[in-house]
């Protein structure tokens, strides 16, 4: 039974040459064997599909006897699907999502004169912390110091992993590239995989004499402290970054970064909403009704006071401006607002009743 090649590119019996490409472009980067989630066989007979209907002699004899005869075999004929890519104006990167890495992408960036060399060793590993700080220390910023057993570089050979005396001789395997390519046939021909060379680990060099400390590594493993600032101001779950303070990397790589993710912890007093802070005080209503000045300890120690307004509804917090939490990176200051408890007293006099009575009869 011949295949439908319209079917597997999804296009209508009449379509266009340029239908037929755009359907094999997104096809085929679709199910490149390469993609995650790619299928070689699929692959196949979408550029077998393509081979044939790409190619006027070839679509015709499909188009009248459903098969080709001239024996030429579907990877012959047919315009290069990607003519103009990488070599004009029209060269769309996006095409290539996905397939940095695989055989064909290297290869034809290869082609193009375009040489992306591995990096022979990766940078440091990144180290993570969380650290706690109170609620006063986020107010007026503080310095921390994390105790931790990190890689650091080997100070016997300064992090090149070998004796800088002895030197290093050039790799046979690689020819000093630190890497090795190898040629495969595929669907677009010969493609270059480019691999690193085993033997030098892609430096290109082997050393004369390695360092006995970090055993050619260029470091090693030791405790070590990491200090940085919390800035004040500082919110819950926000992280520092600590540029060079990771695991340093193998033969003179660079080092990595540690991040740290800060916790504040609740207070007791002062509950936070951003840059402003909420806090309760218990009163009498006596010293309410009769205006008395209120006095507030903010979370820097300083006394603030305060008046509850006349005719202002007792459920209302009273706003006092800037006492709040310093705004990160700012001089600005959030407010402290203040939620009057009223107490009752524990007992009552005969006289001061009747007091209160007559006030009552006067408010009314």
């Amino acid at each position: 039974m011949s295949k439908d090649y319209y079917k597997i590119l999804g296009v209508p019996k009449n379509a266009g040459e340029e239908d037929i490409k755009k359907a094999y472009r997104k096809l085929a980067h679709q199910h490149h064997p390469d993609k995650k989630g790619g299928n070689a066989e699929e692959f196949k007979a979408i550029n077998e599909a393509y081979q044939v209907l790409s190619n006027k002699e070839k679509r015709a004899q499909y188009d009248k006897f459903g098969r080709v005869f001239d024996g030429s075999g579907p990877q012959q004929g047919g315009p290069n699907p990607f003519s103009g890519f990488g070599f004009d104006v029209n060269f769309d990167p996006s095409m290539f999502e996905g397939m940095e890495g695989s055989d064909i992408f290297e290869a034809f960036f290869e082609g193009m004169g375009i040489k992306n060399r591995r990096r022979t060793y990766e940078r440091g590993a990144d180290l993570e912390f969380t650290v706690s700080i109170t609620l006063e220390e986020a107010f007026t910023g503080v310095a921390k110091t994390i105790p931790t057993n990190r890689y650091t570089a080997c100070k016997d050979c300064t992090g090149l992993g070998y004796d800088p005396k002895a030197g290093t001789t050039q790799c046979a395997t690689c020819s000093g590239q630190g890497e090795v390519r190898e040629t495969r046939r595929g669907f677009f021909g010969n493609s270059v995989h480019v691999r690193q060379c085993a033997t030098c680990t892609g430096t290109g060099t082997i050393p004369n004499k390695k360092c006995a400390t970090c055993t050619g590594t260029g470091r090693i493993k030791e405790k070590a402290t990491i200090s940085f600032t919390v800035m004040a101001g500082i919110d819950d779950g926000q992280i520092i970054k600590i540029s060079g303070a990771g695991d340093k990397g193998a033969r003179g790589a660079a080092t990595g970064d540690a991040y740290v993710r800060i916790q504040v912890e609740k207070n007791k007093a002062f509950e936070r909403r951003g840059a402003d802070l909420i806090t309760t005080k218990e009163v009498s209503a006596i010293d309410i009704v009769m205006n008395k000045k209120l006095e507030i300890t903010s979370i820097d120690g300083n006394s603030h006071s305060f008046e509850v307004p006349d005719g202002a509804p007792i459920g209302d917090a009273i706003r006092i401006a800037g006492a709040g939490m310093p705004r990160l990176g700012s001089k600005a200051h959030g407010d402290l607002y203040v939620r009057l408890v009223i107490v009752k007293p524990k007992k009552i006099s005969p006289k001061a009743k009747t007091l209160l009575e007559d006030l009552k009869k006067e408010l009314d």
